[in-house]
């Protein structure tokens, strides 16, 4: 009995983790997790996306227990909690949105607000400061997937402050064609510095 529900346990796991793109640690064994596709099959994942499918979701993980606590994205990409440790940030990366929910004592998210951006913002982080987001974009989705050296994909940083506000201050902080920073996918600030990194290029540091 106990190996099977040990295997019905992996079973589930496998099933709810099949594109594991980000994590947020919320305790010593336990995390909330993003899955940026549905489907595994490369095929399918590209209907999935010409057809924009909002299927991919968060799910909680801890010992012995995982579950689907979010669903409805295009693509469930980057993922950070709050200061306060009251609020998940996720980032639908094709749909130009983070999303902001709210944690309950359970591990269970209630939608809040969701802002959106021009740009396809990828992995985010939280100031431990201020409390302000930052996060790495990419200016264009197919310089991305079609890498042209003729062509590069650019990068940007954005930094979102007073998130929880109605009215949100959305700073484009850095911009770059491709001659010096390509492919930006994540940004992290410490002590008026921040560290850029890309997909496949190299890293960026920068004095604020």
């Amino acid at each position: 009995m106990k190996k099977l529900q040990t295997d019905t346990f992996f079973s589930k796991v496998s099933f709810l983790s099949s594109s594991v793109n980000d994590i947020v640690a919320v305790g010593p064994e336990s995390f909330y997790a993003t899955n940026d596709y549905y489907f595994t099959d490369f095929i399918m994942r590209f209907f999935e996306m010409f057809f924009g499918l909002k299927w991919t979701n968060v799910v909680y993980y801890s010992p012995g227990a995982v579950r689907q606590v979010a669903t409805g994205f295009h693509n469930a990409n980057g993922i950070a909690m709050s200061n306060d440790q009251r609020y998940i940030y996720i980032v639908d990366i094709t749909g130009h949105t983070i999303n902001i929910f709210e944690k309950h004592a359970d591990w269970s998210l209630t939608p809040v607000k969701v802002v959106q951006l021009e740009t396809l913002i990828d992995n985010l982080s939280v100031d431990p400061l201020t409390g302000d987001i930052w996060t790495a974009a990419h200016p264009n989705f197919f310089k991305l997937f079609a890498y042209n050296t003729e062509d590069l994909p650019g990068s940007e940083v954005i930094r979102i402050q007073n998130i929880h506000s109605d009215n949100p201050i959305v700073t484009t902080v850095y911009a770059n064609n491709g001659s010096v920073l390509q492919a930006s996918s994540c940004a992290a600030v410490y002590d008026n510095k921040l560290l850029v990194g890309t997909a496949f290029h190299k890293a960026l540091y920068c004095q604020l």
